[in-house]
C-alpha cells in the first residue's frame, strides 16, 4: 500500500471512530446527577406566599374541549394555567391564543412514584419538548399526575428546567390568598361568582411563580 493510501485508511478510521462515538453519547440514556452534582431541586407549591386577595386557577387539559369555556376565558380576559399530559395540544390551540398559559403534565399521564430516573425525565422532558414545540416556549411549571411524586420526580424536574411543581387543591372551603385551586371547566361560572363575593381576583399563577 503506498504512504497516500496508508494516510487515506487512517484519516477513514478516524473518522468513523468519531461517528460512533457521536452515536453512543445521543444514544446513551440519561443518569441520574452523581451526589454533589445534583441541581438543586424546584420547590413544591401548593399555594403562593402572597398578601394580595388573588387565588389562581389551574385546569387539566380537557378543559379545552369545552367551547362555553373558551368563551369564557375570552369573554373574562380569564388568567387560567393548563397543565398538558399527552399529545392533546390541537384541543388548546385556542386557549393559548386568548392567553392561557400551557404548562407540563407528563408525556403519557404515567403515576410517577415507582418509576425509575430515567423513566420519569423521559416523561418530565419529552412533554417539556413537545410543549415547547407547539407553542413556542418551553413550560416552566409542572403537575405531576394526581400529584404523586418521590425524589426521583424532583431532581428528573431539575434537570428539565421545571421552576416549581405545582399541586392544587379541591375548591372547597373558605378561600385564602395565594390559594392554587384545581378548577373544572363546566363550574367555573359558579366558582367565579364565589371568588368575587369573597372579594378575591384571579390571576395568573405565572406572575408569582
Amino acid at each position: 500500500m503506498t504512504q497516500r493510501g496508508q494516510w487515506a485508511r487512517l484519516l477513514g478510521c478516524a473518522l468513523a471512530a468519531a461517528l460512533l462515538a457521536g452515536c453512543a453519547r445521543e444514544a446513551a440514556p440519561p443518569r441520574r446527577p452523581a451526589a454533589g452534582a445534583e441541581a438543586a431541586v424546584p420547590p413544591v407549591v401548593s399555594r403562593v406566599a402572597t398578601r394580595d386577595k388573588v387565588v389562581f386557577l389551574a385546569y387539566e387539559d380537557g378543559a379545552g374541549l369545552d367551547p362555553r369555556f373558551r368563551d369564557l376565558v375570552r369573554d373574562r380576559r380569564l388568567p387560567v394555567s393548563l397543565f398538558l399530559a399527552g399529545a392533546g395540544a390541537g384541543r388548546l390551540g385556542e386557549l393559548s391564543a386568548l392567553g392561557a398559559h400551557v404548562q407540563n403534565r407528563t408525556l403519557t399521564r404515567a403515576l410517577l412514584p415507582g418509576l425509575g430516573y430515567v423513566e420519569q425525565h423521559a416523561e418530565i422532558c419529552g412533554q417539556r419538548d413537545r410543549v415547547e414545540a407547539r407553542f413556542g416556549a418551553a413550560p416552566r411549571l409542572f403537575h405531576p399526575p394526581r400529584g404523586a411524586y418521590d425524589a426521583n420526580t424532583l431532581q428528573a424536574a431539575a434537570e428539565c428546567g421545571v421552576d416549581a411543581i405545582v399541586l392544587w387543591r379541591e375548591p372547597e372551603g373558605r378561600l385564602r390568598p395565594g390559594d392554587i385551586l384545581g378548577a373544572r371547566a363546566g363550574t367555573t361560572p359558579d366558582l367565579l361568582r364565589r371568588i368575587e363575593a369573597e372579594g378575591y381576583e384571579v390571576a395568573a399563577l405565572e406572575d408569582y411563580l
